[in-house]
């Protein structure tokens, strides 16, 4: 099986890595047809865990690749990094900023109206984090194939896995919701595992970016560094502290440890 996976195309392992990850949304999007919620403690520490693997992910897998393959192709590093760093970064912040903005409208007629619009809003706002997650998959894997020095396929791998386990809680986070509204549990949890769609799509195209645009590769390797920070700094941390700070804070730790560990010593 390993054996096999290797010897794929980056595009095909990108896509089998984005297929897992989207059939983890599909896992958490399934629990409203068991619960109406699942224990908040167990999600806080899934959720420090991805942010601990996506930290440190963004540093070994993505920002010193870009900054040694910068090195190597005689291009100002820091700034290339910079650049792509700060423009994944802010755009994700930007698109964030956005959907909070149309959440947080209610100019609707009337309630089943009011209900769909919610519905669509929630879907876009997990799209959007799902987008430079996906990419920086089809990144990670493109990167390999390029011989990008530092990157590896289980680097790439424990990414997709990092990725995978915070989309749990976020098809749960859409299709629980949508059932305390009243929505059907088919329907809850078909817009739930909608939301991860866009993310094999998103990593085939990284993928065929970083192999035919070579001299593209540290500025979309950093790109897709600033943007997973932002998703860990901004998405993940904050909602896994609120209630249950200590799992939180050991799941990040184990997480970053475990990702570093990994990708040093089989890097």
């Amino acid at each position: 099986m390993i054996e096999f996976f290797v010897g794929l195309s980056p595009t095909l392992q990108a896509l089998c890595a984005t297929l897992f990850t989207y059939g983890v949304t599909m896992l958490g999007a399934a629990i409203v047809f068991f619960f109406k919620e699942v224990k908040k403690g167990i999600m806080d520490g899934l959720l420090g865990f991805s942010a601990g693997v996506m930290i440190a992910a963004s540093f070994w897998s993505l920002l010193s690749p870009a900054i040694e393959m910068a090195d190597s192709m005689q291009m100002n590093s820091w700034l290339i990094v910079f650049l792509g760093f700060f423009a994944g970064g802010i755009l994700l912040f930007i698109g964030d900023k956005i959907s909070d903005f149309l959440l947080r409208k209610k100019d609707c007629t009337n309630q089943y109206s009011s209900k769909i619009k919610r519905c669509l809003m929630l879907v876009f706002s997990i799209t959007l984090h799902n987008i430079p997650e996906g990419m920086a998959i089809g990144v990670a894997f493109g990167g390999i194939a390029s011989g990008v020095p530092g990157m590896t396929v289980i680097g790439a791998v424990m990414l997709a896995i990092g990725i995978g386990i915070q989309n749990f809680p976020e098809g749960a986070a859409v299709s629980l919701p949508l059932r305390s509204e009243g929505f059907s549990r088919y329907k809850s949890f078909m817009i739930g595992q909608a939301s991860a769609l866009v993310e094999p799509i998103s990593a085939v195209i990284g993928a065929i970016l970083v192999m035919y645009i070579r001299s593209m590769m540290p500025f979309l390797l950093a790109f897709a560094a600033g943007a997973m920070l932002i998703v860990a700094a901004r998405e993940l941390l904050p909602e896994s502290v609120k209630e249950h700070k200590n799992l939180s804070t050991l799941g990040l730790v184990f997480g970053f440890v475990l990702m570093m560990i990994l990708d040093v010593t089989l890097g």
